[in-house]
């Protein structure tokens, strides 16, 4: 039987290998993360620009009202009105002004068409959200 002691000159000792393979792994799940943030932040965008802005759509209602039903006009002014009287105090106060005219039109049985100075104050009230 052999000794363990006995000393091996033809076997040279262990030689230190630089192993970069954990440092391979972290950069290619860097990349691999960055790409998924870079397609899910651009699949997100794409959603929401496909998504039709409400205060648009809203603005381009309240533009379209048929003024020729007064009743009909009336209500439908002051709902989509409603969606921006709360932008600033100058789009409240003139909400508010044309809410007060547009009342006479919504609760009687029979209306006469609404008055000049009332759709005056509906072009303003459209001009004051446009700017």
């Amino acid at each position: 039987m052999r000794s363990p002691d006995i000393p091996l000159h033809d076997i040279a000792p262990l030689a230190e290998v630089s192993d970069y393979s954990l440092y391979y792994f972290l950069g290619l799940l860097l990349v691999a993360s960055a790409l998924i943030a870079a397609i899910v932040l651009w699949w997100i965008k794409r959603r929401r620009n496909r998504r039709p802005d409400p205060r648009k759509t809203a603005l381009e209602r309240l533009r379209t009202v048929d003024l020729s039903d007064p009743k009909t006009a009336a209500y439908a002014i002051s709902e989509i009105g409603r969606i921006f009287a709360a932008d600033n105090e100058r789009t409240r106060k003139a909400y508010e002004n044309l809410f007060e005219r547009l009342e006479r039109y919504k609760y009687a049985p029979r209306v006469d068409a609404i008055d000049e100075e009332t759709i005056g104050y509906y072009r303003l009230y459209l001009e004051i959200i446009d700017a």
